[in-house]
């Protein structure tokens, strides 16, 4: 299986090289056939530059401008459109998430998941986590698990990972910003995918400024939330997965058949009823 890693980058300079050189070792060194697609967010600091130079002596990797307007979402979305693999992982530039996290997500996909989410509560870590952001973290997501009672505690984290017939399903993509690390993972479930939970880390940036503003995500991440429970509350499974009758009773045995072999994953789910 082909992973493709799309890793949306505004103004990363200091930290997109040992982003990019870092899940190439780590996937290199698993024998993981991958692609790295780094895409270039408006950045004016020269974060395209550093990647063509990686890009130069490895045709795995590119940079491609957005052509979208500026916004994490955004360039997000332009990368799920340019894609070659046969899934895609969504990574930040800013090395907060672990390459080694990325082989534990190709093992779950190749075990006959649909999705790969991580969480960094209850089996996985953190290191130096902002507090206020934390509190919040745990109130959004505590809401978002009530709504949806899909039994994942870390919604709003935007690194995870899709089969490509998930992502090609899950259109119309309508966030812009970062509400998009939501819309996609709920779309994946109330549309029947199957996901398993996996433990990961994570580790506040050591460079640069953190791109997303709090004060400005509030009414998009509840109107993303909302959007997805009314469809499926009320869309009467017209956005259903188009082989959804098959695929909740069968998708998940051999995955759950390979579990042991997946370095003992802790939580497996199907859709959500």
């Amino acid at each position: 299986m082909k992973l493709s890693v799309v890793i949306p980058a505004h103004n990363e300079v200091e930290s997109i090289a040992d982003a990019v050189r870092s899940v190439v070792e780590e996937l290199e060194q698993e024998q993981i056939d991958y692609e790295i697609l780094v895409i270039d967010d408006a950045s004016g600091d020269g974060t395209s530059d550093v990647v063509a130079k990686i890009a130069a002596t490895n045709p795995r990797v590119r940079c491609v401008r957005s052509p979208n307007p500026p916004g994490f979402g955004h360039a997000v979305r332009a990368g799920l459109s340019l894609f070659t693999g046969d899934a895609v992982a969504i990574m930040m530039a800013d090395l907060s998430d672990s390459p080694a996290d990325l082989v534990r997500y190709h093992r779950v996909l190749e075990a006959g998941y649909d999705c790969a989410f991580g969480t960094r509560w209850g089996g996985g870590r953190t290191e130096d986590y902002p507090v206020i952001k934390l509190v919040l973290n745990r109130i959004v997501n505590a809401g978002i698990r009530m709504l949806f009672r899909h039994g994942y505690n870390d919604t709003t984290n935007a690194f995870k990972a899709y089969r490509r017939e998930v992502i090609d399903q899950l259109d119309p993509l309508l966030s812009n910003h970062f509400n998009l690390t939501v819309e996609l993972p709920l779309k994946a479930v109330v549309r029947g995918f199957s996901y398993a939970i996996v433990p990961i880390s994570w580790r506040n940036r050591r460079y640069g400024e953190s791109k997303l503003q709090l004060q400005e995500m509030g009414s998009r991440y509840l109107f993303i939330v909302l959007y997805v429970w009314l469809e499926h509350h009320l869309s009467r499974g017209d956005y259903r997965r188009r082989d959804a009758s098959e695929a909740s009773r069968t998708r998940l045995t051999p995955a759950l058949s390979a579990h042991e072999s997946v370095q003992s994953l802790p939580l497996r789910k199907d859709s959500v009823h």
